[in-house]
C-alpha cells in the first residue's frame, strides 16, 4: 500500500524503464502504441491510472473498489507479466503538447541562483520518500520565494500530499534555504 488509499505499487525484481525515466498513462488512449502492459491493465474496469518507474508500477484505482477485492488479480496479472519477459514500455510516450507548454510558462526565464541547490535538497531528502511510496517529485521553478513541483503516481490526487508539501516539503526548504517561502504543486 502507498499512502494514497488509490493507489498501491507493485515492485519488480529487475528495472522496468530507464534509471530516471518516468511514464505515466491517464487512460488507455496515451497507453496504445506505448505500452502493451499498461493497455492490459486498462482492461481492468478499477483501473484507472498506471504509472512506471525505475523498479515498479503504481496502479490507480476508482472509488467504487477495495484493494483488498482486486489486489491479487493485479499483483499475478503483473507478475505472470515480467515473468514471461515481455518488454513493459515498447515507446516512451510523447510529452503532451499543453502538459510541455504549462511547464515552460512555469519556467522562470533564468534559473534563479537557488535552483540547484533546491534539486539538490529534493533529490537528497524527498525524492527517496517519494518513490519508495510509489510517486515522483520534480522541480518546476522557482520564483520570487515561491518552488513549484510536479507531483505523479501515488502523489498524485494523494489526501496527504498537501500535508507533505507544507510540513515536510516546505519545512526542508525554508530552513535550509531562507528565501523559500512557499512550495506548490503544479496542477496539471
Amino acid at each position: 500500500m502507498t499512502p494514497n488509499p488509490k493507489t498501491m505499487k507493485f515492485v519488480a525484481d529487475r528495472l522496468l524503464v530507464d534509471d530516471g525515466a518516468i511514464v505515466e498513462y491517464l487512460n488507455i488512449g496515451e497507453a496504445k502504441g506505448s505500452s502493451m502492459l499498461a493497455e492490459k491493465l486498462f482492461s481492468f474496469p478499477f483501473v484507472q491510472a498506471v504509472f512506471v518507474m525505475n523498479n515498479f508500477i503504481t496502479i490507480t484505482k476508482t472509488e467504487n473498489i477495495e484493494w483488498d477485492m482486486v489486489s491479487t488479480e493485479l499483483r499475478e496479472f503483473i507478475q505472470r507479466y515480467l515473468m514471461e519477459n515481455k518488454v513493459v514500455i515498447e515507446k516512451m510516450p510523447e510529452p503532451v503538447a499543453s502538459d510541455t507548454s504549462h511547464s515552460s510558462a512555469m519556467q522562470v526565464s533564468d534559473p534563479s541562483e537557488y535552483d540547484a541547490e533546491i534539486k539538490h535538497l529534493l533529490d537528497e531528502f524527498v525524492k527517496p520518500a517519494v518513490e519508495s511510496d510509489g510517486g515522483a517529485i520534480d522541480f518546476k521553478s522557482f520564483d520570487q520565494g515561491v518552488v513549484t513541483v510536479s507531483l505523479r503516481g501515488a502523489c498524485s490526487g494523494c489526501p496527504s500530499s498537501t500535508v507533505t508539501l507544507k510540513n515536510g516539503i516546505e519545512n526542508l526548504l525554508k530552513t535550509k534555504i531562507p528565501a523559500v517561502k512557499e512550495v506548490v504543486a503544479e496542477s496539471l
